[in-house]
């Protein structure tokens, strides 16, 4: 039997369409303020939407919890997604290709930029103890990896760059409100351009709210987002490179 492109939310039973979202309103929990938030899950499409959850989220605003039935469905055979493609090797694997194929250690660099102090995620991935018992880029023999920390600014990332001759730059962007990640992205690609270091370096960035195709939008190689392991990154950027030298 062929499978059908369209999908709807599961909830309970297959395309029942149920889903559960979350928002807050400026208004004081109570009635009113349980009426608005359902009055709202009606129109963003959702039928019979359910208040479960209300809690006071600082003076004059309160967070709820919606349950409701989407009417929509999608058409999956329309849709187009952008991912970075990756041949994933094991640790000891991407350093034997690195020796054999580039015959030198990479440099890496990484930072969180801007006024972003959040290092989770690029520690995750820089780091020697790693993420999900995965080795980070600094336990790999060939790469050199420097790990800036926090609140970078670009023309210092440029700076580091520069002195180490870096082959891959990675940039963490957790802090996004007002879309702030936009523009410190765009300022980092600017000033490489000004300094005629862009096409010498691979770009990537990764955060929560960063997909590939955002990424390539901004000018970056590639974008990866929650749950990315240092072996991915470490794969993409050793094959990355040999594939341009091979250019």
């Amino acid at each position: 039997m062929m499978r059908s492109n369209f999908v709807k939310a599961y909830g309970d039973a297959l395309n029942d369409g149920a889903v559960q979202l979350s928002f807050t309103l400026p208004l004081s929990p109570g009635g009113m303020a349980k009426e608005a938030a359902r009055h709202l899950a009606e129109k963003m499409g959702l039928d019979q939407p359910e208040v479960v959850h209300m809690v006071e989220a600082g003076t004059g605003f309160s967070f709820f919890i919606v349950y409701g039935f989407c009417r929509h469905q999608v058409d999956t055979s329309q849709l187009q997604a952008t991912e970075v493609e990756i041949q994933e090797m094991s640790f000891n694997e991407i350093n034997q290709y690195i020796q054999e194929r580039i015959g030198r250690r990479l440099n890496v660099v990484a930072a969180c930029t801007g006024t972003d102090a959040h290092t989770v995620g690029i520690d995750a991935i820089m780091n020697m103890k790693g993420y999900k018992g995965e080795y980070g880029l600094e336990r790999y023999s060939w790469i050199n990896a420097w790990n800036m920390g926090s609140q970078v600014p670009n023309t210092r990332l440029v700076a580091e760059a520069k002195k180490t001759q870096a082959d891959a730059l990675l940039v963490s962007q957790v802090v996004t409100q007002r879309d702030v990640h936009i523009s410190n992205l765009s300022q980092l690609t600017e000033l490489l351009e000004a300094e005629g270091m862009r096409q010498n370096v691979l770009l990537i960035v990764g955060g929560p709210r960063i997909s590939h195709q955002l990424a390539l939008e901004l000018g970056y190689d590639a974008g990866f987002g929650p749950g990315t392991t240092p072996r991915q990154v470490a794969s993409y950027i050793a094959r990355e490179i040999y594939r341009r030298q091979q250019g």
